[in-house]
């Protein structure tokens, strides 16, 4: 008989918490009893009948990253063992058991971290540090600003470039209650771009200059304000596009300004490209997760029987930090 699981999966009449069967680890994965899982803003794309790369339609099961108990491991798998505490990025998170890429999963730090906490860090960690270090090739000593700093990735990311030797960090929040919370997770200065002179704003903080690297996850509302108070020969790195997809642009100023503009998913990268981004990402930043220097705040956390509650409160737009659900 096939043992079976509770999971939150895409269905013609939405998400609905429905028993399916627990997968198998393929040789190069972990079978994980899932204790937490967090709330991605993709997911909202994929629960409203979307995709997310290979992920989408129904069937799906909702949920990016995950903490847990090791329950099984396959054939070619080595660093970790059945009982070991885990968190992971992977599919199908928000679910009892979950599977994961071996190469995606790092052992619980030993210290006092409860399962939600440890579900927090995954994909926020790797989509920080590959937008920040690998692509956005921040320097000691640079500026950096994070647009869309109150969400869960952007409060990592702007611990990452404090971590990394920024020496100015820019935080932007709409929300006054959010924006005056940024400055204790590494903002120097929190704006708001509702502000009609949010650009002038940050120009003054660089002294005229304007910072070496913006990390955009909001694009088409701020983009033209953002490039304005980007450094000559700065870049962007486009995260997010909370802001809309499509918009002005402009291109003078982007040319006037000499600045890169990249764009990353992991849409559309391979298994081992994705593998190359967390193996560079624990490189840099695991002894100090083991430290505790990194922490993303807990906004709510729900059951999984409550998880259309979790997404709307997600697609609201109201929460700081990470909204978890407990498995």
């Amino acid at each position: 008989m096939t043992q079976t699981m509770r999971a939150a999966v895409v269905t013609a009449e939405g998400v609905k918490v429905q028993p399916v069967a627990i997968p198998a680890p393929g040789p190069e994965e972990v079978l994980v009893r899932v204790r937490a899982a967090t709330l991605n803003r993709a997911d909202l794309g994929v629960a409203a009948g979307g995709s997310h790369g290979s992920m989408g339609g129904a069937g799906t099961i909702l949920g990016l990253d995950f903490a847990g108990e090791v329950a099984a491991i396959g054939s070619g798998v080595t660093g970790v063992a059945v009982g070991d505490r885990v968190t992971c990025s992977g599919a199908g998170g928000y679910a009892e058991y979950a599977i994961a890429d071996a190469e995606r999963v790092q052992k619980v730090p030993d210290r006092n971290l409860s399962w939600e906490e440890a579900a927090t860090l995954p994909v926020a960690l790797a989509t920080m540090h590959d937008a920040i270090v690998s692509n956005g090739r921040v320097a000691k000593g640079e500026s950096v600003m994070i647009l869309g700093a109150s969400s869960g990735v952007g409060i990592m990311g702007m611990q990452i470039a404090k971590f990394m030797g920024a020496s100015l960090v820019i935080g932007t929040s709409t929300d006054a209650t959010r924006r005056a919370k940024l400055k204790e997770f590494g903002a120097d200065v929190a704006v708001n771009t509702r502000d009609a002179d949010w650009a002038d704003q940050v120009l003054k903080a660089t002294d005229g200059r304007g910072v070496n690297l913006v990390i955009d996850q909001i694009s088409a509302a701020t983009i033209n304000a953002a490039m304005r108070c980007t450094a000559i020969l700065g870049r962007i790195v486009n995260v997010g596009r909370l802001g809309g997809g499509k918009g002005e642009f402009d291109f003078d100023t982007h040319a006037t300004r000499r600045i890169s503009y990249i764009g990353v998913t992991h849409r559309t990268r391979s298994p081992a490209e994705i593998r190359a981004e967390y193996a560079a990402m624990r490189r840099d930043l695991w002894p100090a997760v083991e430290q505790g220097r990194f922490s993303i705040p807990i906004d709510k956390i729900f059951p999984l029987d409550a998880v259309v509650e979790a997404l709307a409160h997600m697609k609201a737009n109201r929460h700081f930090g990470k909204i978890v659900l407990s498995v």
